[in-house]
C-alpha cells in the first residue's frame, strides 16, 4: 500500500487547464542545463506573447458571438426557430439515409403482405357466412322470422305491435310450433 502511495507521488500533481497561466503552473523548477539565460529570456517573452494572443482571441471571439446574436435578433431568429430548423434538417437527413429507405421499403412490403392476408381471411369469412346463410336450418329460421314480421304488420319497426294486425292466437301457435330440425321431446 505504501508503494502505491509513493508511486503516486512521482506523478505531477496537476495538469495546467486551458487558459491557465503556464508560467505559474510550471513553478520554480530549475531550467534545463543546456539552456542559456538568453534562450530562457526569449522563451519567457514568447510565452507572454502567446498568452496575450490567447486573451485577445478570447475577446475577439466574445465580440463575434455578440455580433452574431445581434444579427440573429435583427433577422428574428430565435433559439426556438433554430431548434425547429435543426430538427427539420436532422429529420431530412434521417429520411434520406439508406437505412431509413430500406426500413421503409421493408415495412411497405410487410404492409402489402398483411393486406393480402387480411383480404384472404375476409374472403374465407364471407364464404363461411354465405354457407351458413344457405344452410337449411338458417333458411327455416329466416322464413319463420319473415312470417312473424309479416304477421306483426307495419308498426313492427317501432317495437309496438298494431292491435288490429296481430292475431294473438296465430302468433302463439307459430312460436310454439316445433322446428323440423330440432329434436322433439316426448
Amino acid at each position: 500500500m505504501e508503494d502505491a502511495e509513493k508511486g503516486s507521488q512521482h506523478h505531477p500533481e496537476s495538469v495546467p487547464e486551458m487558459g491557465e497561466d503556464a508560467a505559474t503552473s510550471i513553478g520554480p523548477s530549475p531550467p534545463p542545463p543546456a539552456m542559456t539565460e538568453e534562450e530562457q529570456q526569449e522563451l519567457q517573452e514568447e510565452l507572454v506573447k502567446v498568452e496575450d494572443e490567447i486573451v485577445t482571441l478570447s475577446q475577439v471571439l466574445a465580440a463575434k458571438e455578440r455580433h452574431l446574436a445581434d444579427i440573429k435578433k435583427q433577422l428574428g431568429i430565435t433559439p426556438l426557430n433554430e431548434l425547429k430548423h435543426n430538427f427539420t434538417k436532422t429529420w431530412q437527413d434521417v429520411t434520406t439515409s439508406i437505412a431509413y429507405k430500406r426500413t421503409s421499403e421493408t415495412l411497405s412490403q410487410a404492409g402489402l403482405k398483411a393486406t393480402a392476408a387480411f383480404s384472404t381471411v375476409g374472403s374465407v369469412i364471407t364464404k363461411k357466412l354465405e354457407d351458413v346463410r344457405n344452410a337449411p336450418t338458417f333458411k327455416s329460421f329466416e322464413e319463420k322470422v319473415e312470417t312473424l314480421k309479416t304477421k306483426m304488420g307495419p308498426s313492427a319497426s317501432t317495437g309496438v305491435p298494431a292491435q288490429q294486425d296481430v292475431d294473438v292466437h296465430s302468433t302463439e301457435t307459430f312460436i310454439s310450433q316445433p322446428d323440423d330440425s330440432a329434436p322433439q321431446e316426448n
